[in-house]
């Protein structure tokens, strides 16, 4: 059990910053992640239509031998996690919403919190459900920020452009009389728009960055059930449904090291 595979899957390269953050903590582990890139963004698809795309991620890695499934991907973290546990109850399945809005809620001061993600993700409330829980006196503030995603993907994350996109996507928020103290990167593209995101909302602005709490929650998680690798065969395998090459291209910024080297396996959902 302790040495088979910790599996994640997000509809493209953004939840390679899960993997990232994993690896930092958990660095024995073998890992598979499946990008579902020939049907990405799912923030713009029907919920229905992500529940498919989910369960059909879900059954492809479960062929993987694995102990754990990370859902790298907000989206699906706030639309379909309930439809996989309940078809999967085999195994543990850990979604990025609930470590995210625990540390939101850990770091704001003054209980108004703001959450940047997709169209699905802001639509379906989870963070705002996931953090009142927590926190009944919060103020919850979602913004749909659907171009971030493709900006990304495309390697536009950082200078002018980047930093005008989050302007115009964050001029409301920053306009409140009692603004936000801490906003919630709510999917797992955002990272890598952190700096530009920063600078336009000010230093003083906590932000809290989903993947990393994500990682913290699934060490913990493996501890607890006494699940670690050995560390004598860590591993990482990748998985895409569209071209390989332009996987490893766009992934490398996701995870900060090269990919060239590494065996990209093109799967059909």
């Amino acid at each position: 059990m302790n040495n088979k595979s910790i599996g994640l899957f997000d509809s493209g390269v953004g939840g390679l910053t899960v993997l990232k953050a994993l690896l930092d903590v958990l660095p024995n582990e073998k890992y598979v992640y499946l990008g579902d890139t020939a049907r990405l963004p799912y923030g713009t698809k029907s919920k229905e239509t992500i529940i498919r795309y989910a369960l059909q991620c879900t059954e492809k890695l479960m062929d993987r031998d694995l102990k754990l499934l990370v859902v790298a991907c907000n989206t699906v973290s706030s639309v379909a996690l309930p439809s996989l546990k309940e078809k999967y109850p085999q195994i543990e399945i850990v979604g990025v919403v609930t470590p995210g809005a625990e540390a939101a809620c850990n770091a704001t001061k003054n209980n108004n919190i703001a959450v940047l993600g997709t169209e699905s993700t802001i639509k379906g409330k989870a963070y705002d459900n996931a953090i009142l829980k927590i926190n009944p006196e919060a103020v919850v503030t979602g913004k749909a920020c659907p171009l971030f995603v493709g900006m990304a993907e495309e390697g536009l994350s950082k200078g002018f452009l980047a930093e005008e996109m989050a302007k115009h996507y964050l001029k409301d928020i920053l306009s409140q009389e009692n603004k936000p103290d801490t906003l919630v990167l709510g999917c797992t593209h955002f990272p890598l728009l952190k700096q530009a995101i920063q600078n336009v909302a000010g230093k003083d602005m906590q932000l809290v960055d989903s993947a990393q709490t994500t990682a913290k929650k699934v060490a913990e998680r493996l501890r607890t059930a006494n699940a670690l690798a050995d560390g004598k065969n860590p591993s990482v395998a990748f998985l895409t449904t569209d071209d390989t090459e332009k996987f490893k291209a766009v992934g490398e910024p996701f995870l900060g090291f090269s990919l060239r080297e590494s065996h990209v396996e093109l799967v059909d959902l």
